[in-house]
């Protein structure tokens, strides 16, 4: 008989008076995880069957209380994860019947994050307030210059809270850091809602200070009467502190609409394309008070043109003005605009000044431009952008100076006056002939001056016919034109709110008039269905009379055969003065 091992044998002894058992270590791993297991477990299962229906009111009146408007809510759920909390359905803030009778906040889903140490002191406080999407905000303003948020701002300073950021919880409650995405921020004026709105709102408040909201927002510009597409982002960021009333609540805002075409910042500001392309951004910085702030605003444009050419130079603009907004800046005083902007190694080009009375009147603005010393070349090259029709090889040369000024409540027809004058202007058309091709086609000074009709004496005794005052509107002063004759030609006119009406005469040749024509195509429309062609070059005698209506085609008359009627009794736009 085979011997059995003497080892194996004490090991099977050993196994049989010693059973295999787990440590207390792993059996309390193994109760911590069951346990875990079991809170999961009852927190995911638990909220749907907690009814809170009962504090639903009492949640509606402690919202209410801290807004100052009627809150109404369909029901109010408990969340245990991630965080404790609340779910507010169908969240309705009322809005204050002088404003009208649509929500001023309505929000399908609410979620309310409570504050654990507030419980504590036998109060709830929440951490964090956010709106889901779809969220609607209605911004009403009314023509006596109320908002219909200004009432739940003025409540909210007089409520004593503490800053968001505070850890432990105190006599006063913290103030939430409430927030919304993918909102919508509807304007109204009066009852009416106009078609301009923020979409995809992402929206933050918070209150760093006792004495100070931190606001943020970050939206898209939308119409809803027209199709527009790529707006662009706004950004809007700052401070409000407390203060008594509306127009003492002191601010500081920075705001930013910025990679926006501009075909579609015509449609969103206007309603309609005005034909330009290029890319835009304007920052604007308010600081003071709702009723007094300084402002200061940057323009900027890059590759500005029409949209029917591209131009071999597009514009780029960098504008600065500065200025203030008063009556909760309902108007604008005091704006000064330069380009470029001050401080700038650029020599200064154009200056506008102006006020805008009424933000609900665009019509109330007055602007005056002016420009100390615009050179005549960079003229030129504003009217390649502007018209495809001149050629490239055109050169220019004199300085522009001088200021116009639009004022609204003129008694005149057109309320646009001032004078403006190029000194030592050149146009040279290379195309004019191998003799002339250097000779500038303008000799001496060019001159445009607002003319207004003078007011009758009704006690002065005349016993002549009374004669006809030119209309107001602008006069071309007689400008001399090196024709090719041995004296210069004349060209004088004159421009009112209709159109205009252009005089040439004197010596002329056929090649210099059509390198005029040439050189300025929109003077030179129709020019060559009056010369002569059974003559000979020239020089000979031109006497020529050209009138457009503005947006219609010009016309010119030849008034050797056609002679001209007399200085014009009627408006500008019915008959052809000289």
């Amino acid at each position: 008989m085979q011997e059995m091992d003497p080892t194996y044998e004490q090991t099977e002894t050993f196994e049989a008076d010693h059973p295999q058992t787990l440590s207390r270590r792993t059996l309390r791993r193994i109760l911590y995880l069951a346990l875990a297991a079991l809170a999961v477990l009852l927190l995911v299962l638990l909220p749907p069957y907690v009814s809170l229906n009962r504090y639903q009111k009492r949640i509606a009146t402690s919202i209410s209380n801290s807004l100052g408007r009627p809150v109404h809510l369909d029901n109010v759920s408990l969340n245990l994860l991630p965080l404790p909390g609340f779910t507010l359905d169908n969240f309705v803030v009322d809005e204050d019947p002088a404003f009208g009778s649509e929500p001023v906040i309505r929000a399908a889903s609410v979620r309310a994050t409570l504050r654990f140490r507030s419980l504590l002191r036998h109060r709830i406080e929440f951490s964090t307030i956010s709106f889901s999407e779809p969220t609607s905000v209605n911004l009403v303003h009314l023509a006596n210059g109320k908002w219909n948020l200004q009432t739940i701002l003025l409540h909210a300073a007089h409520v004593e809270v503490a800053p968001t950021v505070q850890k432990k919880a105190g006599p006063a409650p913290r103030f939430p850091y409430i927030e919304a995405t993918g909102a919508r921020l509807n304007l109204k004026l009066d009852n009416e809602k106009t078609p301009v709105s923020l979409t995809d709102a992402d929206f933050a408040l918070w209150l760093p200070d006792p004495q100070q909201w931190h606001l943020r927002l970050q939206a898209r510009p939308a119409r809803t009467d027209i199709n527009v597409s790529d707006t662009g982002t706004l950004q809007v960021e700052g401070t409000l502190s407390r203060a008594s009333s509306l127009g003492e609540v002191p601010l500081n805002l920075r705001g930013e609409w910025r990679n926006v075409p501009l075909g579609q910042a015509s449609l969103i500001l206007f309603g309609r394309d005005a034909g330009l392309r290029g890319n835009m951004t304007l920052s604007a910085n308010a600081q003071g008070t709702v009723s007094n702030s300084a402002i200061q605003a940057h323009l900027q444009l890059v590759g500005a043109r029409r949209a029917d050419f591209v131009p071999a130079q597009p514009l780029d603009i960098d504008l600065q003005c500065l200025g203030a907004a008063t009556g909760d800046f309902h108007s604008f005083q005091d704006i000064h605009c330069s380009w470029p902007p001050t401080g700038s190694s650029d020599p200064p080009m154009l200056a506008i000044s102006g006020a805008l009375p009424d933000i609900r009147a665009p019509r109330s603005v007055a602007v005056e431009i002016g420009t100390p010393g615009l050179p005549a070349a960079t003229l030129l090259d504003w009217l390649h952008i502007a018209s495809s029709r001149v050629p490239a090889d055109i050169a220019a040369s004199g300085t522009l100076t001088g200021s116009l000024a639009y004022r609204p409540d003129s008694a005149n027809s057109i309320p646009w006056q001032g004078g403006m004058q190029i000194t030592n202007a050149g146009l040279i058309n290379p195309r004019s002939g191998p003799r002339s091709s250097t000779d500038s086609l303008i000799t001496g000074d060019v001159s445009l001056q607002s003319v207004t009709p003078p007011i009758p004496d009704p006690h002065h005794k005349n016993r002549r016919a009374p004669t006809s005052p030119p209309p107001p509107g602008f006069q071309l002063a007689p400008t001399s034109l090196a024709l090719g004759g041995k004296d210069p030609a004349i060209l004088d006119g004159h421009f009112d709110a209709t159109g205009y009406t252009l005089h040439l005469t004197g010596m002329a040749s056929l090649a210099r008039l059509h390198a005029l024509a040439t050189a300025l195509p929109q003077l030179g429309d129709g020019l060559g269905e009056v010369l002569p062609t059974n003559r000979a070059a020239g020089p000979f005698r031109i006497d020529l009379t050209a009138t457009r209506t503005w947006g219609g085609p010009q016309t010119w008359v030849d008034n050797t055969t056609h002679p001209a009627p007399p200085h014009p009794r009627r408006p500008i736009h019915s008959s052809l003065a000289h």
